[in-house]
């Protein structure tokens, strides 16, 4: 009995259930499978947990990315150095989960790897590892019937990305069949370190959030603990990549510091309704 509320229960649902008790702002972090090694992934997962951040975005890596921008594509090229395979990634969480780590783990990716692996057999191994959600950017809702079954049979997260070129009937539909939260993509263009946020970013955001209770995390572009503030003020959450995989360019410590400070500007934030 345990073993089967371990794997319905959804640890992403849970977190999101404690921050609005708590009125807290939530911090995503991306991290690449594998770079610059498992091992260094798993050490990053645990240093955040202690950090305070929130969802861990695991990104397995693939040669022809739609989304990513020039580092997190210079980070997936060095892990696929390494052959990383799905079950590898899937390893990785179920050693996590052994040693008593409830981040919640959204599996990032591109159709043709979990295609490959089978789309049921990716849904139910992916719950067992212990995973709590997915997120494919070039799997579109309407041709996702069979993986959006399982992802509800298997008390999977299927989370949709809103984009700043998305239009108002599309918007309504993404923003409707997102589970867990919605994702919102800042900027046209790709994942990168901007010196800058988009002007619109306050509006777009207000826009979505009349349009659901879920939480509107924001992604893309985010660079800095103040940019991540910024965002935070305006959004229920931040979504952060680029800016520190380029930091685990420079060493691990590096990279555990700025984790630290952008994780304390985002919960700065008090959460306040728009």
């Amino acid at each position: 009995m345990k073993e089967l509320d371990t794997l319905m229960k959804n640890r992403l649902e849970e977190k999101i259930k404690q921050a609005r008790q708590k009125r807290r702002k939530l911090f995503c972090l991306f991290l690449t499978f594998g770079y610059p090694s498992i091992a260094a992934t798993e050490r990053l997962i645990l240093s955040a947990r202690d950090s305070g951040v929130d969802i861990i975005e695991l990104g397995f890596p693939f040669s022809d990315p739609l989304a990513d921008g020039p580092t997190i594509q210079y980070s997936s090229q060095e892990s696929l150095k390494h052959n990383p395979s799905i079950r590898d990634a899937m390893r990785l969480v179920e050693r996590l989960r052994r040693k008593g780590c409830e981040l919640p783990i959204v599996y990032f990716g591109y159709l043709n790897p979990v295609f490959s692996y089978g789309e049921i057999k990716f849904a139910g191994d992916a719950k067992t590892a212990g995973f709590d959600g997915l997120i494919l950017p070039d799997l579109p809702p309407e041709e996702e019937t069979l993986l959006r079954r399982e992802c509800k049979r298997k008390n999977l997260c299927l989370v949709n990305l809103v984009a700043p070129t998305t239009s108002d009937e599309r918007m309504k539909m993404l923003v409707r069949e997102s589970q867990g939260f919605v994702y919102y993509v800042s900027l046209r263009g790709v994942t990168g370190v901007r010196r800058s946020l988009p002007s619109d970013l306050a509006s777009r955001v207000k826009k979505i959030r009349k349009m659901t209770s879920k939480p509107v995390l924001v992604g893309f572009g985010v660079s800095t603990p103040n940019q991540a503030k910024l965002v935070a003020r305006i959004s229920d959450g931040v979504i952060v990549g680029s800016a520190v995989i380029r930091e685990i360019q420079k060493g691990i410590l590096s990279a555990e510091r700025l984790i630290k400070r952008i994780s304390r500007a985002v919960h700065s934030e008090p959460h306040k309704p728009l």
